[in-house]
């Protein structure tokens, strides 16, 4: 199963505090492991949101909203997709995980859908569209743009 594990924007990543030289060891210590295990499929840390938008959708409307944005604990600063057999050993990896932040913090691990769980109404044609983009998209991840 394919898991999303997102790790909860603070104060501080808000502010754009940058990680420690040893916070940035331990993480790529732990990249690194998810590395050799086969775990880890992608990572990235985010900007804070006042570099970021928000595209809010009403109908045919589009209205786009500058960050910074107000409720910081709803917010990510970074994720993860990690291919794992269940969620409870994405728990247990992220139990192993360093804590991504200098105070408190939070990660959330949420699962991907499937084709599979969208049932019959993915037809056919779409499962073959899916799939075909999906193999477009991977076939462009290592080449720059």
């Amino acid at each position: 199963m394919r898991v999303i594990v997102i790790v909860k924007a603070t104060s501080q990543s808000e502010a754009g505090t940058m990680p420690s030289t040893e916070l940035l060891t331990a993480m790529g210590n732990f990249n690194e492991e998810l590395v050799k295990a086969g775990v880890m499929l992608a990572g990235e840390g985010l900007h804070p949101s006042a570099r970021g938008k928000r595209v809010h959708f009403s109908g045919s409307q589009r209205t786009v909203t500058d960050g910074p944005f107000a409720e910081t604990k709803e917010l990510v600063a970074g994720f993860w997709l990690w291919q794992v057999k269940s969620m409870e050993e994405a728990v247990e990896w992220v139990r192993r995980c360093p804590n991504p932040m200098e105070g408190d913090a939070e990660i959330e691990i949420r699962p991907l859908f499937d084709a599979d769980d969208f049932g019959a109404e993915l037809t056919p044609e779409l499962r073959a569209q899916e799939a075909r983009l999906r193999a477009e998209t991977e076939g462009r991840a290592n080449k720059p743009r």
